[in-house]
């Protein structure tokens, strides 16, 4: 494989590029997450991953404009969150995110989860296209979304498609975000956005530490002279996704990105990957069509 670097980018269906590896903020507290998005400026990522319900956008924005990085350079991620899933909270949360980190534009929105029902979902996926069309996002995509959500969604594209004048204006997906990692892999969901060139984001690579010690793992560790998160996250990388490492130490957030001076054989990669269904966070793939989970419509 060709060799990678913290700097590799990847083309999305929108046009735009989106970097490797991303730096996720999920539970950093906002009194600290400026500071801490600051930190893995530092140390070279230039991506990070918020969420309207993690309620830290307003530092992560704060971090980008006082970063002397070009913010042409700086890729930031939110997310609509699941209890928003509908055509007017969605454009409610686009505003507010919007305000709350004083950007000029989002480089890619979310849906967080495919709760709200099937008018709901598309609803939202709507208020997303349109935000697309008026410049306040550049891509947009979906988190959690089950194989049956994803092919739900494609229904709805066309859809808007119909209803809205032609190919294109339904919206195109150009990322998807998941668990994903050796003990819970999605190859069905990850098959399903490669034959649609979707890029596929990994949160928890490396599985909250809960599998720490596994056999496999600590023997690759061992062999290249690094951590098991370091392993995992070069596998992830290796795999072809963008994993979202997280941490609020500043030793561990350079760790994490140091994983560009080894690489795994194609029989290591594989070895690593097991059979199992076995998530460590929520779960909303498995959710019904017709969830609606207190939608704050």
């Amino acid at each position: 494989m060709s060799k990678l670097s913290i700097s590799d980018k990847i083309k999305l269906n929108s046009g735009y590029e989106i970097p490797q590896l991303g730096f996720g903020v999920y539970q950093t507290p906002t009194n600290e997450v400026d500071t801490i998005v600051e930190e893995a400026f530092k140390v070279g990522y230039r991506h990070v991953d918020s969420a309207s319900a993690y309620r830290n956008e307003a530092g992560c924005g704060a971090a980008i404009l006082r970063s002397t990085i070009p913010r042409s350079q700086i890729f930031f991620t939110s997310k609509v969150g699941p209890k928003h899933i509908s055509y007017n909270a969605a454009k409610r949360i686009i505003s507010e995110s919007l305000a709350k980190t004083g950007l000029e534009y989002i480089d890619l929105m979310l849906l967080h989860a495919p709760y709200g029902g099937s008018v709901n979902r598309k609803g939202a996926w709507l208020a997303l296209v349109e935000a697309v069309e008026e410049g306040k996002i550049r891509s947009i995509g979906v988190s959690n979304y089950g194989f049956h959500h994803l092919d739900e969604l494609e229904q709805h594209i066309k859809e808007l498609e119909e209803e809205r004048g032609g190919p294109g204006k339904g919206g195109v997906i150009s990322v998807g975000q998941w668990e994903v990692h050796p003990w819970c892999p999605r190859k069905d969901i990850v098959e399903w956005c490669c034959k649609r060139n979707i890029v596929v984001e990994a949160y928890a690579p490396i599985v909250r530490g809960e599998r720490f010690g596994e056999p496999g793992l600590k023997r690759l560790a061992e062999k290249y002279g690094k951590t098991e998160a370091q392993v995992l996250v070069r596998w992830s990388l290796q795999k072809g996704h963008l994993p979202l490492p997280k941490s609020v130490r500043a030793e561990r957030i350079k760790e994490n990105a140091d994983v560009y001076d080894f690489e795994l054989s194609e029989e290591e990669v594989k070895g690593l990957e097991t059979e199992e269904y076995s998530p460590v966070c929520w779960d909303p793939t498995t959710s019904e069509l017709n969830n609606y989970s207190g939608q704050e419509v």
